[in-house]
C-alpha cells in the first residue's frame, strides 16, 4: 500500500517562484479594477517587487521554496513603497492644471507611472529658434507654480524638444534652454530650482512627422512633469 503523507506538498525552487510570480502579477494586475489611483500604484508596486522578490529568493540556493515565499514577501513590501504614488494632492494638481489650461491646446494627463503631465505646444510656449518664453505661457506657469507651492512634496522635470530643423550641435542646447528658462520663470514665482530638473532632447523624440510645418509646430514643445514619491 501506498503510504498516505498529510504533510505539505512538495514545492520545487522553479515552482515556488513562479507560483510567487503568478500570485505578485494577479495582485498587482487583477485586483485593480476597484481600486483608487494611488492604490493602483501601490499594489502594482507591491506585485513587481513581490515577483522580483522570488526570484531573487528561489535563486539564491538553500532552502529554495522557503526563500522564494520570504523574497515574495519582502519583496512585495520593497515595491509598494517604490515609485510614484497618485495622491489627492496629485489629483487636486491635475484638475487645477486642466482648468487653467482649458481651451490653450495644453494637453494634461496622468501618466502609467503616476506622474501629471503636461504637453505644451510651441504656439504657446516658444517661437521657433527661441527659447523666450511667450505671454501666452506665463498665465499657465503662474497658475502651475501656485500648484507647486500647494504640493510641497513633489518634484518637477521639464523636458524641451525641437523640431528636425539644423543640427543636434544646435538643437539640443536649444531644447535645454527652453526647459531652463521654463525653470527660471518657475523660481520668479516662488519655486525652489532645485525642485526642478531640467532636460534637453532636440530633434530626438519627435511626436509628429517633421515632413511639414504644422507636423515641425508639434515637435516643438515643451513636457512638464511632476511627481511625488511615497515617503520611506
Amino acid at each position: 500500500m501506498t503510504p498516505f503523507h498529510c504533510g505539505p506538498p512538495h514545492i520545487t525552487v522553479a515552482g515556488a517562484a513562479a507560483l510567487a510570480l503568478t500570485l505578485a502579477l494577479g495582485l498587482s494586475l487583477g485586483g485593480c479594477a476597484d481600486m483608487s489611483a494611488s492604490q493602483r500604484g501601490t499594489a502594482t508596486g507591491a506585485g513587481i517587487g513581490a515577483g522580483l522578490g522570488a526570484l531573487i529568493g528561489a535563486g539564491s540556493g538553500g532552502g529554495g521554496a522557503n526563500r522564494a515565499a520570504g523574497g515574495a514577501v519582502l519583496g512585495a513590501a520593497a515595491g509598494a513603497l517604490a515609485g510614484n504614488i497618485w495622491s489627492n494632492r496629485m489629483e487636486q494638481q491635475k484638475r487645477s492644471m486642466e482648468q487653467a489650461t482649458r481651451g490653450t491646446g495644453v494637453q494634461v494627463s496622468q501618466t502609467a507611472d503616476n506622474r501629471l503631465k503636461m504637453d505644451i505646444p510651441s504656439d504657446i510656449s516658444f517661437d521657433t529658434g527661441r527659447a523666450d518664453i511667450k505671454a501666452n505661457f506665463r498665465p499657465i506657469l503662474d497658475r502651475f507654480a501656485a500648484t507647486l507651492a500647494e504640493n510641497r512634496a513633489s518634484s518637477v522635470s521639464i523636458v524641451g524638444h525641437t523640431d528636425s530643423s539644423g543640427s543636434d550641435a544646435i538643437n539640443v542646447p536649444l531644447s535645454r534652454e527652453r526647459a531652463a528658462h521654463t525653470r527660471d520663470y518657475l523660481a520668479t514665482r516662488g519655486v525652489a530650482p532645485e525642485r526642478v530638473e531640467v532636460e534637453g532632447r532636440g530633434a530626438n523624440e519627435p511626436i509628429a512627422s517633421n515632413d511639414d510645418n504644422a507636423g515641425r509646430a508639434r515637435n516643438r514643445r515643451v513636457e512638464i512633469y511632476v511627481a511625488e514619491t511615497a515617503p520611506r
